[in-house]
């Protein structure tokens, strides 16, 4: 017989709620003379817990931003372990890696499906009675696929897969030097925080400004893979944040904003692509419908295009790198 998810839950959430615990043991703060493996380990850890407290709320969908808050403990654990990959042994973080990708996989449609039901319902165009009742359908129709959607991914998470990724990548976390790559003590190499962090650092901020020569003109393609060079220059800042100076936090927050822009950017072509390929499941009307609500997206993309020079210049200003360089220089 199958279980109730609600019973799989509960029991699953108590289990969660022991191995959060034993996450959050005695974390002392990172260091500078940490190794980076030991410190990637602190940071992960509580990224980990952060993920397995919203995948209750994720069961249920009561409220969206535990789906998203998932995927964003998901999106930095990855990014760390790509960062530590060279300091374990060869495979290590990549099946980590791997592994939280399925998770992330299973979250995506219903995160997407949750997104585009709430902008949709946010739409206050004015709309004729037809349109309001085909706007109503559509919502219908969105809203049944998240419902499967979501029983997939309830499924994945009641999986023996994801039982043993739990525990495993808890005990991965909580054992000091698990998977370490061994290095000769005879040899000077860079392992510590302060001399590996700060170039991991500028090699993220030397692939966002490479971008500067291909912008004008740019094609939404090249706008969203510049939102993914910021958004890897912000994870690798804000894993370590607690460890830079204080100025780091007034630099997160310029990545957070230029993201922001970009992100809505990369929303609209997200959007228009998903809603164009659901109509050839919709009605006549249904379709019409979401046409005026595509026009309305659009007409958004010239204004967020004439702001994007400006945060751009902002971001490469002296004032903003030099609280880059202050924060860096706390370690």
């Amino acid at each position: 017989m199958r279980r109730k998810a609600g019973n799989v839950g509960k029991k699953k959430n108590a289990r969660d709620e022991r191995i959060r615990a034993r996450l959050q043991e005695e974390i002392p703060p990172v260091q500078p003379d940490d190794a980076i493996t030991e410190a990637g380990r602190k940071v992960l850890r509580g990224e980990f817990a952060r993920m397995l407290s919203h995948e209750a709320g994720s069961r249920t969908g009561e409220n969206i931003e535990d789906v998203h808050q998932m995927r964003v403990a998901i999106r930095q654990m990855r990014s760390g372990l790509a960062l530590l990959e060279d300091y374990f042994e060869p495979g290590v973080a990549r099946a980590w890696r791997k592994d939280l990708r399925r998770i992330m996989r299973a979250l995506g449609p219903v995160r997407d499906l949750d997104v585009m039901i709430h902008d949709l319902n946010a739409f206050d165009a004015p709309l004729n009675e037809v349109q309001a009742a085909a706007l109503r359908d559509v919502l219908d129709s969105l809203d049944q696929r998240r419902m499967v959607a979501r029983q997939n991914l309830i499924d994945l998470l009641d999986s023996k897969f994801y039982r043993r990724f739990v525990k495993g990548y808890a005990d991965f976390l909580t054992t000091p030097g698990a998977g370490v790559r061994s290095r000769d003590r005879n040899s000077v190499v860079p392992y510590q925080v302060r001399h590996v962090l700060p170039p991991l650092i500028y090699q993220h901020v030397a692939a966002v400004r490479a971008y500067e020569p291909v912008l004008d003109g740019a094609e939404p393609a090249t706008m969203h893979a510049l939102r993914i060079e910021f958004k890897r220059l912000r994870y690798v800042v804000a894993l370590f944040a607690d460890v830079l100076g204080k100025d780091a936090a007034g630099f997160i927050n310029e990545l957070k904003n230029i993201q922001d822009l970009l992100g809505r950017m990369n929303d609209i072509e997200v959007a228009r692509q998903s809603l164009v390929d659901l109509m050839d499941d919709l009605d006549g009307d249904q379709n019409a419908v979401l046409w005026v609500y595509i026009e309305a997206l659009e007409s958004e993309k010239p204004g967020l295009y004439e702001k994007f020079p400006a945060v751009w210049q902002r971001f490469n200003s002296k004032a903003i790198q030099r609280k880059l360089a202050v924060a860096v220089a706390a370690l």
